[in-house]
């Protein structure tokens, strides 16, 4: 019987990790639940095998339930009826089948019914499930907006809310507006409050997955007479209490089982989080990287299916006589396929390990202080939590768009026929660019990591890092883009106009993102050269290809280009 985890090994891998014994010790606390719940780990290797087994239950369920149903919810969709929204048969059957697992609230406490999981777990549960259908990925990670409660509610909040999302039941996060996508500023859902002091909620959401779920975290204007991000406040909002009609569900191109929902706010009552003010400027950000991270994991678990389909349909498709799998042009796209989907896995989980240490580290300051030591390791990942989010996010979305495009390619013209799986795969993976922050703004919250030095400081730490004999000669070729990359970097930070700066900006992340994957993959491939030799090997040259081509251009770009293009397109709007 198929199963997500076991079939593939690059997962457990990365269970692997020397960061992880503190991980485990951080999110266990010298493993005090032992005492308290028959579930809890006694030491780190039993964490471990806790892992294991919870990844294994989770790629059964992906494999034999969610994947089985995906075609049936792709083809069905949601429906709208009477101002609410109704899944799909089959993604109903899949909440079942998740809830009796038990693989819901699996990040949080054990005291709330959770699992505690680090998010590294979590990610490697998202990535399977996406891997078996993209859109109920989308649904079952919400999950993950409780954080964001735990995190900033009250404790009263926690123990009414929590132990519902560890029972199965589900969330969203309605931040967008009609007149509010990526400039969040702008929102404009109104929040007052009765004269008892009850938050009341009037206004539109639009574009807001799983929009009639049972739990949702709303942004919304709680100053009145201001008009920027310092008059939003976050507010949680029970559909028990109701209060607000799914007015229409989008009809979108792919990702049918995941509900888009526009709602309408009619006085519905709610509760304030945290404080007020700090909803966009503080909350919204924790929330949006958490979910960047997910958005990594459905990332990887698409290009991972999409890679699977293509090479099954390379080794059984024959043409003159060969199976297409020999033709190096099919064999040259299925390993930039494979080298593409393991250096971005890695990239992912690295990026969930900083989180990890961030984040345990933080909720630990909740409940004393912490050592000097303590808080300087809290900063440290923190900052590289923040630096590799929006690499791990933009990197993978991209890398997922363009496997599923060649997968579609290996199978050529079966390709655009619906009854192959390809073609959903494609659909599906092309929102993941674009939604909770498009590619472009990822470039724009990493320009000051590029700009200031830390990642070209994390490539020479890398750089330091002990590699096998058999990747030796790959880290000399890395050596080689960090000092182009430097060069490139040097030119540009001297630029003195800032539209110079954020037109060659692009170039630098793809720069940045490619050459800390390539020094990720080999550090792999030198653990285990069965599992990722050969896609260190595709992975680096590709990069050197890319970051040779990309250095050439920054080198050659000149001010006055770019300040000629913008005179023409002056002139023809003018025209």
């Amino acid at each position: 019987m198929a199963n997500y985890y076991t079939d593939h090994p690059e997962i457990e891998f990365h269970l692997d990790h020397p960061l992880m014994k503190r991980i485990v010790e951080l999110k266990e606390r010298n493993y005090a639940d032992a005492a308290t719940h028959d579930e809890a780990p006694i030491n780190y290797e039993d964490a471990i095998e806790n892992y294991k087994r919870m990844l294994d239950i989770t790629g059964d369920v992906a494999a034999n339930i969610i994947a089985a149903n995906a075609e049936a919810v792709d083809l069905e969709g949601p429906h709208l009826e009477n101002g609410r929204m109704l899944y799909a048969s089959k993604t109903i059957e899949n909440f079942e089948a998740t809830r009796q697992a038990g693989l819901w609230g699996v990040s949080m406490p054990r005291r709330y019914n959770g699992l505690n999981l680090p998010n590294t777990v979590f990610s490697m549960a998202s990535e399977m499930i996406a891997a078996a259908d993209g859109g109920f990925q989308n649904l079952w990670s919400l999950q993950s907006c409780i954080d964001t409660l735990y995190e900033f509610g009250s404790e009263e909040q926690r123990k009414k809310y929590i132990p519902r999302i560890a029972a199965g039941e589900t969330m969203s996060m309605d931040l967008t507006e009609p007149d509010a996508g990526s400039d969040l500023q702008r929102v404009m859902l109104k929040a007052t409050q009765d004269a008892d002091g009850t938050w009341r909620l009037n206004g539109v959401k639009r574009f807001i997955t799983n929009g009639d779920s049972d739990l949702h975290l709303v942004l919304a204007r709680s100053e009145e007479g201001t008009g920027d991000g310092r008059g939003l406040s976050m507010f949680i909002y029970d559909k028990r209490d109701g209060g607000v009609d799914v007015r229409h569900i989008e009809n979108k191109l792919g990702i049918h089982g995941s509900p888009t929902c526009e709602l309408v706010y009619k006085n519905a009552k709610c509760e304030l989080v945290g404080d007020r003010k700090l909803g966009l400027i503080k909350y919204v950000m924790a929330l949006m990287n958490g979910a960047r991270l997910g958005i990594a994991a459905q990332s990887v678990g698409v290009s991972q299916e999409a890679y699977n389909e293509a090479l099954a349909y390379a080794r059984e498709r024959a043409q003159f006589g060969k199976k297409i799998i020999t033709f190096p042009a099919v064999y040259d796209m299925l390993s930039r396929m494979k080298a593409k989907l393991d250096a971005g896995r890695s990239l992912l989980y690295m990026t969930a390990r900083y989180v990890d240490l961030y984040k345990a580290l933080d909720d630990i300051s909740r409940e004393r202080k912490l050592t000097p030591e303590e808080r300087q390791e809290m900063k440290k990942y923190n900052r590289l939590a923040d630096a590799f989010t929006p690499v791990a996010k933009g990197m993978n979305s991209e890398y997922v768009n363009q496997n599923t495009y060649d997968a579609i390619s290996v199978h050529g013209g079966s390709g655009f026929i619906m009854e192959y799986k390809a073609q959903r795969l494609y659909r599906d993976a092309r929102i993941f660019s674009i939604y909770e922050g498009t590619t472009q703004l990822q470039v724009v919250a990493a320009a000051r990591y590029i700009t200031n030095g830390t990642y070209l400081a994390i490539m020479k730490e890398l750089l330091g890092e002990t590699v096998s004999e058999a990747m030796k000669p790959l880290q000399a070729c890395i050596a080689h883009m960090v000092a182009l990359y430097e060069e490139a970097l040097t030119k540009v930070n001297g630029s003195e106009g800032q539209d110079e700066k954020d037109f060659l900006a692009r170039r630098l992340y793809d720069m940045t993102a490619e050459i800390i994957m390539s020094l990720l993959i080999i550090a792999d491939a030198s653990k285990a050269p069965e599992l990722f030799a050969d896609s260190a090997n595709v992975y680096v040259r590709m990069a050197e290809e890319h970051v040779i081509g990309k250095a050439a251009y920054i080198q050659a770009f000149r001010a006055e280009d770019l300040a000629a293009f913008e005179a023409e397109k002056v002139a023809e709007e003018a025209g």
